[in-house]
């Protein structure tokens, strides 16, 4: 979700799979690196502590930002800030290069889990923050490139593809990281069937369905029961979508 306040040498390989009430917040750190991703956390609000405290025990965020500032450089930095949000939402400010990451989102995501009777919440929640650091970070490089933006539907679409494209260069981790976000957004659209119309994001049930589409594209015979007749076309749409995100990163991959 963007926010709109007032509003190869890095080869391709590398980026591609391996087959071929006041809430106080923390005093400010030691800005963070000039050209690349660097994390915050703020104070809870007290309904928050949990998920504040599983961010932090879990280390969900740090891999995250470490793989993309191994990756890429920016020409600014992107602070990730996690703090209480109180419903706005997890998103990206390009007025300030900051990611918030909200811990009330991660109480909304577990009670999914948590009441479709999944015996590893934790665990399907620690992906489906990852899957959404990837995305928010995929704002962040739409806006380093200043990549023509048609409405806010292809922006969100190209931060999904972002995220895709990054979580598939690992394998087969970054597979189930997508699937289980997958799982989340089917639980989220069976929750609340009717898409908000005011949402910028495509509706749930088409994220969870394009998500499974470039994992089957990228391992189709490691996931043979994703190969339906729907999917038939994912194996050549998902490279496109791939290239042309490689082709626009090319300015930014570190050598």
């Amino acid at each position: 979700m963007t926010r709109r306040w007032a509003t190869l040498t890095l080869c391709v390989a590398a980026l591609l799979p391996a087959t071929t009430g006041c809430r106080t917040a923390d005093p400010e750190p030691e800005p963070g690196p000039v050209d690349g991703f660097a994390l915050r956390y703020e104070r809870p609000a007290a309904a928050d502590r949990t998920a504040h405290r599983f961010l932090r025990d879990r280390a969900v965020a740090e891999p995250v930002l470490a793989d993309l500032n191994a990756r890429l450089t920016l020409p600014h930095g992107v602070t990730v800030v996690t703090r209480s949000c109180a419903g706005e939402g997890s998103g990206y400010d390009p007025a300030a290069h900051r990611i918030e990451l909200c811990y009330d989102d991660l109480a909304e995501e577990r009670a999914l889990f948590e009441q479709a009777g999944s015996p590893a919440a934790d665990d399907e929640l620690v992906e489906v923050v990852r899957e959404t650091l990837y995305h928010e970070a995929g704002h962040a490089l739409v806006d380093a490139l200043d990549l023509r933006d048609d409405g806010a539907r292809t922006e969100e679409d190209a931060a999904d593809d972002f995220a895709r494209l990054m979580l598939l260069r690992g394998r087969p981790e970054g597979e189930d990281t997508l699937l289980t976000a997958a799982r989340a957004y089917d639980l989220a659209a069976a929750a609340d069937p009717a898409p908000d119309p005011e949402d910028e994001h495509a509706p749930n049930a088409a994220r969870a369905e394009a998500h499974r589409c470039a994992v089957h594209a990228e391992a189709p015979t490691r996931h043979p029961a994703l190969a339906t007749p729907a999917r038939a076309t994912c194996t050549t749409t998902w490279p496109r979508t791939r290239d042309a995100w490689l082709k626009d990163l090319q300015p930014l991959l570190r050598s």
